[in-house]
């Protein structure tokens, strides 16, 4: 579904390389747990195949269709690719049913009517129905990150991609939006997934990939990767962290 090739990232005119060469694909169906220490260029990553970060070298394509080239319309991938972020990026002088309903009424067209419907069935699924007239001041880390989720759900995208979703929140609440996230890759959702919950790429992910440098130095599915890590610098993150 999403094949990156040589994926480059610099800033400071070459001085920092963010990303140095990143080669992934990421199948349908797939959850993908990008893991690795602060600075190893995780996020970038994440925020190079949606073009928030534009690429310096390098190219992606989204299903075939090479979204780096300068004719692609951006957005329309872009709705295709749900983004979920650190922090949740409500809108604060709206209620949560508005938050969830502005995207699909302005981009993809959806009557108000469809678009309440299908944001209160979501809304239902994450337990919070009741907190649709709320606004985002009157809720929790938890309840808000949620509610971030299921409102890139409302754009009926193909993949999620997950920007450390969990790292801005109380340990208490870490578990609700994780287990939002269990239940759409038990879906079928397919997802990308930088985190550091090594819990959750161990039980949910299909592939964990380990970055460090701009670079990924091991990929593997979560049991031979936690069990026998095979890169010595994968060895000492995980020595550190498990």
């Amino acid at each position: 579904m999403i094949q990156a090739e040589k994926v480059q990232k610099y800033f400071n005119g070459g001085a920092i390389k963010a990303l140095d060469g990143v080669s992934a694909q990421i199948q349908k169906g797939e959850v993908v747990v990008v893991i690795g220490p602060s600075g190893s260029g995780k996020s970038t990553f994440l925020r190079c195949l949606n073009l928030l970060e534009l690429p310096t070298g390098g190219k992606i394509f989204f299903k075939g269709a090479d979204i780096t080239n300068p004719k692609a319309d951006i957005n329309l991938y872009r709705q295709k690719m749900g983004m979920v972020f650190q922090h949740f990026n409500l809108f604060p002088h709206m209620t949560i049913l508005k938050n969830m309903t502005l995207a699909p009424t302005q981009l993809l067209k959806k009557s108000r009517e469809a678009a309440e419907a299908q944001a209160m069935t979501l809304l239902e699924r994450v337990g919070l129905a009741d907190r649709a007239s709320a606004y985002p001041s009157q809720l929790s880390g938890g309840q808000k990150q949620r509610i971030a989720i299921v409102r890139a759900l409302c754009m009926d995208p193909e993949v999620m991609l997950f920007d450390e979703p969990t790292s801005a929140l109380d340990p208490e609440m870490v578990g609700e939006v994780l287990d939002v996230m269990k239940e759409l890759a038990q879906d079928g959702m397919t997802m990308v997934v930088v985190t550091h919950e090594m819990g959750f790429a161990r039980e949910v992910g299909s592939r964990v990939l380990f970055m460090d440098g701009g670079q990924i130095l091991e990929e593997n599915e979560p049991k031979a990767f936690f069990d026998h890590p095979q890169h010595p610098r994968t060895q000492l993150f995980l020595s550190k962290v498990l």
